[in-house]
């Protein structure tokens, strides 16, 4: 068995919960948007196509869990402000890489994964392309990347893909391509 599919083992099976309870202690101090140098889960990071080369940066994410319903108005009264509070329909992940392709915007999301959580938060890990680098543009695996543009913002990366209802395919979903809105607008 190779080293990666031992440290895949050891995430699943959470054999030291104290090490990972200091390092949420530890993030928790740590600003909300981080880049860090190595990936904490090297198995996740390399299945999903990290390598480790200049050009491709790894940033930590935290996002606040709850507060997916719109907040309440305040004050005055007026109805168009006071409708019935709206749940966004988008997970934590894909909050995280449009958080994180904010931030480095010379960046493309190639992908991201879970690395924690509390009471309070969420952790994830988010593989940055940087598009206009010589080392992406010779690499045939990330070439295609640079030029695109916003994949995060309209939802094609694998967390993004999820909430659309692309994950699957066949019976059952024949309205969710080409996407929801697309569907509802054919005559």
């Amino acid at each position: 068995m190779g080293v990666l599919k031992y440290i895949s083992k050891a995430w699943k099976t959470h054999e030291a919960p104290d090490v990972q309870k200091e390092r949420l202690i530890q993030w928790r101090r740590q600003p909300v948007t981080l880049r860090i140098a190595n990936p904490t889960r090297l198995d996740r990071a390399r299945a999903l196509g990290y390598k480790a080369k200049l050009g491709v940066l790894l940033v930590r994410q935290k996002v606040d869990r709850g507060g997916h319903t719109r907040p309440s108005w305040s004050g005055g009264r007026r109805s168009r402000n006071m409708s019935p509070r709206l749940n966004l329909r988008k997970n934590y992940q894909m909050i995280a890489e449009e958080r994180a392709a904010k931030k480095y915007v010379n960046c493309e999301v190639l992908n991201s994964y879970f690395v924690g959580k509390d009471g309070i938060s969420y952790w994830f890990e988010i593989i940055l392309v940087d598009r206009t680098h010589p080392s992406v543009s010779a690499d045939k695996n990330f070439s295609w990347i640079a030029d695109k543009r916003g994949r995060a913002a309209r939802g094609l990366t694998s967390a993004g893909r999820k909430i659309r209802g692309l994950r699957q395919k066949g019976k059952g979903v024949e309205k969710a391509r080409p996407s929801r809105r697309a569907n509802l607008r054919r005559l």
